[in-house]
């Protein structure tokens, strides 16, 4: 089966130059969406490649009609190799069922790896610098005499939950951590 998928960003754009080239390739089943490439929960998208199966060809007018980055573009082609569908983008000449497309794609994979180690070392040597100038990261630590009231209040029943976040500037889901931890403590 020949499956297409179509996507414009807005509900103003049409749809029509995408189903026209898809139907002219032959495609049987095309799924369409207005929404953003941006955006990985695309109803359309999910559901095409659901029903995509082993000897299917999945088909876009343009790679950029599939994903906004490399490294999405990257997991769903992954992701239709991994259930042995083909790839097609009919614009940009690629098609993973002939060598010079998986050759294609291959290169691709690679440039996404890159990137992401790019973005790894830049982060390590971000941080590396940080600690230098003495910063530590992480959260702040939470004030032990604030906990305390905020624990206090609480297991006094006088006050409610919000009104111990108000007073105290200790969040609920600190104070129910805290009282789990007591919990445990006293068995």
């Amino acid at each position: 089966m020949i499956i297409g998928y179509a996507r414009v960003s807005t509900i103003d754009q049409s749809l029509n130059l995408q189903l026209d080239a898809l139907k002219e390739f032959g495609c049987e089943e095309i799924f369409q969406e207005k929404l953003s490439g941006a955006k990985d929960d695309r109803p359309e998208l999910l559901q095409a490649i659901k029903m995509s199966r082993a000897g299917d060809k999945f088909v876009v007018y343009k790679l950029d009609r599939l994903a906004r980055s490399t490294k999405r573009l990257i997991e769903i082609a992954e992701l239709l190799r991994e259930k042995g569908v083909e790839f097609v983008s009919i614009q940009d000449n690629i098609d993973t069922g002939t060598a010079a497309g998986k050759a294609m794609f291959g290169m691709l994979s690679v440039l996404a790896e890159f990137e992401r180690d790019i973005i790894r070392e830049r982060t390590m040597a971000g941080l590396k610098a940080a600690r230098a100038r003495g910063r530590r990261g992480g959260r702040p630590k939470v004030n032990q005499q604030k906990l305390n009231q905020a624990t206090a209040l609480y297991h006094s029943k006088r006050m409610s939950v919000k009104e111990i976040q108000e007073a105290t500037g200790i969040s609920a889901a600190t104070l129910y951590r805290e009282l789990k931890k007591e919990k445990i403590e006293n068995i």
